[in-house]
């Protein structure tokens, strides 16, 4: 820009970049069966987990029962290591030149997959220049504490590494931003509306408690719902709908996840439980994910106390994925053994006499 006197005033030239790291997340739960049967190894011992690959590398996990040294021979240790780079980043041994650079931590999980906050090691990072370099979590867990914690359940526990690989690092121009757009807040909004039963136009009730809510809705969620409110055999819109088999709270929790896509807490104690209910409840009313979620927190917390009643529920609504947890679990004698002393087994081998049998003759052709 010229003045009058000839001169150029330059504008101020306000700019910004911005530096990208890149990367790649994952993580792998490992399940340790019997875990009586794996003390005594030795300090410094360890059992691998499966090869798993995050960042397009192999990784695995090293269980160290008794402790990865003497000074922590009273606790349990976890590694993550590198089992191999990726082609283009190895040389002919399978390590890397440049690196890579990984961050990690160790979670236990409680009955329903969750992490325990008080034993979940913070994340830390290392780069991996060769084979068995990787990232240790020297005291994750007292032995003691674990074995005297709700969270080793059936001689069983879970635990679960988070993986974040650096994928590539650069830096670009930053483009001005006039609107930061907010995340969608659509199921909250949707969770207020059933909450505070605005605008709803059927009610539904169930073993004695009243649930307000919208055909709409309901209906796009679930076909059933679908058929039963705007089919030819809808119910009477002047009605209450009157649900007697199904307790309150599932259905409560069935509609929470209707309208949010999520399910709310669960108490600790009740999550095998409230799980198996809301199996049968996204069965009936047709709602594919919230019965897939239902058949993951039941395939990965199996204990002798509830496969019995699980089998079950696999039988009556024809769930494969539960049917094959169902005798993966009973591949190890220990849980088959717990099994059978169960009052569930014993109410399941009166509906099947031959259940026994069935199990036995599916692990001898399931044998190598």
């Amino acid at each position: 820009m010229f003045s009058s006197s000839g001169r150029v005033h330059k504008t101020p030239v306000n700019t910004a970049s911005t530096i990208v790291a890149e990367g790649v997340s994952g993580s792998h739960v490992l399940t340790v069966q019997g875990y009586s049967h794996t003390l005594g190894l030795g300090v410094c011992r360890s059992i691998p987990s499966g090869i798993f690959s995050v960042g397009g590398h192999t990784w695995k996990i090293l269980y160290y029962p008794d402790g990865v040294n003497r000074e922590f021979a009273d606790w349990i240790s976890f590694s993550l290591l590198l089992h191999a780079a990726d082609d283009d980043d190895a040389d002919d041994a399978g390590s890397s030149t440049l690196g890579i650079k990984v961050r990690c931590r160790f979670s236990l999980l409680d009955q329903v997959g969750v992490p325990v906050l008080n034993h979940t090691s913070p994340y830390r990072t290392t780069t991996c220049y060769a084979q068995g370099h990787g990232i240790t979590s020297h005291g994750f867990i007292k032995r003691e504490e674990l074995e005297n914690s709700p969270y080793l359940k059936a001689d069983c526990f879970n635990i679960k590494c988070d993986v974040s690989v650096t994928t590539g690092i650069r830096t670009q121009p930053k483009s001005q931003q006039f609107i930061t757009v907010p995340p969608s807040d659509m199921p909250h909004q949707l969770g207020r509306v059933l909450e505070t039963g605005e605008i709803a136009d059927v009610t539904f009730e169930v073993r004695g408690e009243t649930f307000v809510a919208h055909r709409r809705l309901l209906a796009v969620r679930s076909s059933v719902f679908m058929v039963q409110l705007f089919g030819p055999m809808k119910e009477d819109e002047a009605t209450c709908i009157r649900i007697d088999d199904m307790e309150a709270r599932v259905f409560k929790m069935m509609l929470h996840f209707i309208y949010t896509d999520t399910l709310p807490n669960i108490d600790a104690g009740e999550n095998t439980e409230m799980a198996q209910h809301l199996f049968v409840a996204a069965d009936r009313y047709n709602l594919e994910r919230l019965k897939l979620i239902c058949v993951n927190m039941l395939c990965n917390h199996m204990n002798a106390s509830m496969v019995a009643t699980t089998l079950a529920l696999a039988e009556q609504h024809d769930c494969d994925k539960l049917k094959k947890a169902w005798y993966k679990f009973l591949t190890h004698f220990q849980n088959l053994k717990a099994v059978i002393v169960s009052d569930g087994f014993k109410h399941l081998k009166s509906i099947r006499p031959n259940i026994l049998e069935e199990i036995l003759d599916r692990q001898a052709a399931d044998a190598p």
